[in-house]
């Protein structure tokens, strides 16, 4: 059984659970002896809630198995591998985003809508701090993830850029967002790992590397920042960059529209 349930780190890699036509279904066999009480929705849902509580690099077939209080033998019968299941709850998280329908009202400001929609994945990045790298893994064709990529091609059409520059504004936005967001989790993280609030963190950190000779320079060229944001918390300053940087973007948008 221990070779079985670690048959997924032995088999080739391939392109999408999406692709190979199980994804649709909630098993791998219709009829038969399949474990009851389970189907891949139930699975998908304690995958994200393990992955959320114990991280990417803690989790494994077995370990989902002792969630469920199931055999691990039993989860394939709805998945053939770990990846599949990775796959399956970044597409599910993914969901959670809340995206507007660019084509509803055509009274609507593109820019509103950005802005919210950045908001939105920057959040979820932060949500789950094991999605960032899965994004970078895997095609990203489920259900929701589709969904959300339409959604931003149809916004980005808005905006009157031309078709040779949406692709780049969608990748100047969204990969920025991308950054912005796994840092931002991977900030909180370590964080909570090391017992201190952010700011907290932030304030050591910043006596720690004010302290270092070699570090003069980069802290005297930050000066001026640095007292032009001081009383902030590390939330306002952050919330802050990210704004004015979204701001950015949309104003570089707009000075390459179609007018």
């Amino acid at each position: 059984m221990a070779a079985a349930a670690d048959r997924d780190t032995k088999r080739p890699a391939r392109m999408s659970v999406w692709l190979d036509g199980k994804a649709a279904s909630r098993g791998r066999r219709a009829g038969g002896d399949q474990p009851s009480g389970l189907d891949r929705e139930r699975i998908t849902s304690a995958t994200v809630r393990l992955l959320d509580a114990e991280g990417l690099a803690k989790f494994s077939m077995r370990r989902l198995a002792a969630e469920l209080d199931v055999t691990a033998m039993s989860l394939y019968w709805y998945v053939d591998s770990k990846d599949d299941l990775l796959e399956l709850a970044s597409d599910a998280v993914a969901g959670e985003l809340v995206l507007p329908d660019p084509d509803a009202d055509p009274d609507a400001d593109w820019r509103d809508q950005l802005r919210d929609l950045t908001q939105g994945y920057r959040a979820l990045l932060v949500r789950h701090p094991w999605l960032s790298p899965l994004v970078g893994h895997f095609l990203n064709i489920g259900p929701n993830w589709v969904a959300l990529s339409l959604c931003v091609q149809r916004l980005i059409r808005r905006t009157g850029l031309p078709p040779e520059r949406q692709a780049g504004g969608i990748a100047a936005v969204f990969q920025f967002v991308y950054g912005f967001g796994t840092i931002e989790g991977h900030f909180r993280k370590r964080c909570a790992e090391a017992g201190l609030t952010q700011d907290e963190y932030f304030a050591h950190a910043m006596g720690a590397v004010g302290g270092r000779a070699e570090l003069a320079p980069v802290m005297d060229a930050a000066r001026e920042m640095v007292e032009a944001r001081s009383g902030e918390t590390v939330d306002d300053m952050r919330d802050h960059d990210f704004t004015s940087a979204v701001d950015l973007l949309i104003a570089g948008i707009e000075a390459r529209t179609v007018r």
